[in-house]
């Protein structure tokens, strides 16, 4: 255990930021998973969202760049294709 208050501090606000990062995640991939399944009209509304939930995520280093690139690059085929 912890002997400094500053790492006590530290526990508490690495837990914090590890229940937000798990709660948008899963947010996102929920988010996903909805917009494969949706029809064409449907998917064509919820890309840009999508897209910008994604963005989100590589910006805050919750996912890594390339694996959002890939991501979108895979929705954009797949709203292409529908």
């Amino acid at each position: 255990m912890a002997n400094h208050k500053s790492a006590l501090k530290r526990i508490r606000n690495s837990e914090t930021k590890r229940l937000r990062n798990k709660y948008q995640h899963k947010t996102t991939r929920n988010a996903i998973k909805k917009l494969r399944e949706a029809d064409k009209k449907e998917a064509e509304t919820l890309y840009p969202s999508v897209v910008g939930m994604i963005d989100k995520l590589a910006k805050k280093n919750i996912i890594h760049d390339n694996k959002a690139s890939n991501l979108k690059s895979q929705l954009a085929k797949h709203v292409a294709a529908l």
